[in-house]
């Protein structure tokens, strides 16, 4: 899990930017806004809104916070059609999960886990392409798909590290992509209209990531597990996928982690290495990882209870 830590407490008595790096020039003024009235409910939502954005499964819903300049400005963006590269990453180990095969092609609900977020992209008409990074022994899971999507299936093969992975991911995207979305595999749960939204910012912005604001209390410590301080909630968000970037500017970045032999947790810390900022979105709590057992259990419940509503 990754969080950000912001330079400014997300409050009502001020407009905080929910952004890293340097000043975009087209940000002439802070853009992030919360009411009171916003974070009560924020508070108070039950987990599970809505239906799962899905031909065959229900669709799930976020717990919401508003935002107001940079969301204005993105419903005027217009991300083209087939213009979206969309690299997935599923080619982790999951040792956590103690299983006998990766995480990512354990069944749920009778369903590899990394199929769900597959056919939520391929049915996106943004998207002209699924570069799927993984072992070649489980290419036939993709492979079977063929007659049911209709967008162009790419393989590559993954890497040490997950930098590694994505870079390989890179090499195979066509040359006229516009926008690239970066997705872990292991999140299946995410819904197409978080992904518009976050591609609308990545193409405002250059590069996006959704994210939700962090919830938990969380210190940091020595290496002697001594806590140093509280961090303020208020400033922190995790860090969920997709990430979008756009390719010349992850290209750059990739330059510069491998010259310098920088190793980055995710995608856009990549772009962050070039001062350049980057926008979070706000995304949904149910878009959550599976990594371990009780997370594949979350899943199950998410999906079921949001069947049941539906």
């Amino acid at each position: 899990m990754s969080i950000l830590q912001l330079g400014f407490p997300l409050s009502s008595s001020s407009s905080s930017p929910v952004l890293l790096g340097c000043n975009h020039p087209t940000l002439k003024q802070p853009f992030f806004s919360v009411s009171h009235t916003a974070l009560n409910q924020f508070k108070g939502s039950s987990f599970l809104a809505r239906k799962f954005n899905s031909l065959k499964y229900p669709k799930l819903t976020r717990l919401r916070i508003t935002s107001s300049a940079i969301s204005e400005e993105s419903s005027d963006v217009e991300v083209k059609e087939k213009s979206v590269s969309v690299i997935l990453l599923a080619g982790g180990k999951g040792k956590r999960m103690g299983a006998s095969m990766p995480k990512q092609y354990l069944p749920l609900l009778g369903q590899p886990i990394a199929l769900y977020s597959f056919y939520t992209f391929s049915r996106m008409a943004e998207v002209k392409e699924i570069v799927v990074v993984c072992d070649p022994s489980y290419r036939d899971i993709f492979e079977d798909t063929i007659h049911k999507i209709t967008v162009d299936l790419k393989f590559a093969l993954p890497g040490k590290e997950r930098q590694d992975s994505v870079y390989s991911g890179l090499q195979e995207v066509d040359l006229s992509s516009e926008l690239l979305c970066i997705h872990d595999s292991a999140r299946p749960l995410v819904i197409a209209e978080d992904v518009e939204k976050v591609l609308k910012d990545g193409l405002l912005i250059g590069a996006a990531v959704l994210g939700v604001p962090a919830k938990a209390t969380i210190k940091e410590a020595d290496s002697k597990s001594f806590v140093l301080k509280t961090l303020d909630r208020k400033t922190l968000w995790e860090m969920q996928t997709p990430q979008v970037i756009k390719p010349d500017l992850l290209k750059k970045g990739f330059d510069l982690v491998n010259r310098e032999n920088l190793e980055v947790t995710d995608d856009v810390s990549i772009v962050e290495h070039l001062k350049h900022p980057v926008y979070i979105t706000e995304g949904s709590y149910t878009n959550i990882k599976v990594t371990t057992p009780d997370d594949l259990l979350l899943a199950e419940r998410i999906l079921n209870t949001a069947s049941a509503k539906s």
